[in-house]
């Protein structure tokens, strides 16, 4: 089944993705591609090698802390 994961802090969105879900691997899968936008959106973000440096020690742990995280089903 088709799902939409999206992860929110604050009312503002941090991920939003449709996955194709049928297993725990599967799932296991969307969060994990989940986890990798917001690590590369996090490095993105960073305006120069110090600052990258400066907040690399800072992790995708951080940004969920008291995040909401969804699941809903996309109809189809």
């Amino acid at each position: 089944m088709k799902i939409q994961l999206k992860i929110t802090k604050g009312g503002a969105s941090l991920y939003a993705g449709v996955h194709e879900v049928e297993d725990a691997d599967s799932f296991g899968k969307a969060c994990a591609e989940a986890w990798s936008a917001l690590r590369e959106r996090q490095l993105d973000s960073e305006t120069s090698i110090g600052a990258l440096m400066d907040h690399l020690s800072r992790t995708v742990l951080d940004q969920l802390d008291g995040a909401l995280i969804t699941v809903s089903k996309v109809k189809e």
